[in-house]
């Protein structure tokens, strides 16, 4: 984005849906006041979004997790699926839905169930990982055993290798804070950043980890929590925040779904090390685009991010 597109802007913006312009349409449809009779067309709309993603996994994992934060208030998806009850992708949609809802509450009433949902849409959809992506989502909220979570997690990748969703959910699983330790948080990032491409929708577990340290260091106070841009002056996170200015901030090197997400990610992690003025780049490309998390970690997002961005860009 030019310097004078971006003074035209209107200001920093969170949007769910990121660049997908065609989500943040419908999106905004599922999130409007409703009107009598209006869900059968939102059901259309979601149809239509997902069925032309084709066997972009990438972008559909991406359009089912906006779109089921959206519908999660309403009854949008159990309409769906009683209108097509045989549907893979009503199935996998409701799935998603409740497990918002889940997060949301904190814990799931039936996650059996909606476990057993997850199953049978992906019986109709056999190579699609949406609905193993659900089911480990499940997993993780129930805090279920390795013993069950690895074999569903293997599912997903053997379809989608590097789905970013999946990654994200493994990450936060085998963090000291839920079912893992460091040590297996560090055994997971090392298999990743072993094998990942420098433009693969996982690329930025890495950086994902080290802003979730930052944030528990910060939680935990103390003499810790004043020294912790030492954090950022460690031999991983110099390698991974290196690795990530070298190639992110290139224009189209980020293809995936949710680039604009992890460029957030690389903006804050160089604020919190003390480099903003190397993150102009990265500001330019991520341009009114702010994701709450990680900025919300500092008080109001958009204030957080449009003070930062006008200090790399000076």
């Amino acid at each position: 984005m030019s310097i004078l597109r971006r003074l035209r802007a209107s200001g920093p913006r969170m949007l769910p849906e990121l660049d997908d312009v065609k989500l943040g349409r419908v999106r905004r449809q599922l999130t409007s006041a409703g009107i009598p009779g209006q869900s059968g067309i939102q059901i259309d709309q979601i149809e239509r979004l997902l069925q032309e993603t084709g066997a972009d996994w990438d972008r559909r994992t991406h359009r089912l997790a906006v779109l089921a934060e959206a519908a999660a208030p309403s009854g949008l998806a159990r309409a769906w699926r009683m209108r097509r009850p045989h549907s893979g992708d009503a199935m996998v949609f409701e799935a998603w839905v409740e497990l918002v809802r889940g997060r949301h509450d904190g814990r799931m009433a039936d996650a059996r169930s909606v476990a057993a949902d997850c199953r049978r849409a992906a019986e109709a959809l056999p190579e699609d990982p949406a609905p193993w992506v659900v089911l480990l989502g499940i997993l993780r909220l129930i805090g279920a055993d390795t013993r069950e979570l690895f074999p569903v997690w293997h599912e997903v990748t053997s379809r989608d290798p590097w789905n970013r969703e999946a990654h994200l959910q493994m990450l936060r699983y085998l963090s000291p804070e839920e079912r893992g330790s460091r040590s297996s948080q560090l055994e997971f990032l090392d298999a990743v950043r072993s094998g990942v491409p420098s433009d693969a929708p996982a690329v930025g577990v890495e950086l994902t980890a080290l802003v979730d340290e930052h944030a528990r260091t910060l939680a935990r106070g103390g003499v810790e929590a004043l020294l912790v841009r030492r954090q950022w002056t460690n031999h991983r996170a110099l390698r991974a925040l290196d690795a990530a200015l070298a190639h992110w901030p290139r224009a189209g090197h980020l293809r995936y779904a949710a680039a604009q997400a992890d460029l957030n990610v690389l903006a804050y992690a160089l604020v919190q090390a003390g480099r903003p003025r190397e993150g102009a780049g990265v500001f330019d490309l991520i341009g009114d685009t702010v994701t709450p998390w990680p900025w919300s970690l500092d008080g109001d997002p958009l204030r957080q991010f449009g003070y930062w961005q006008a200090k790399a860009l000076g």
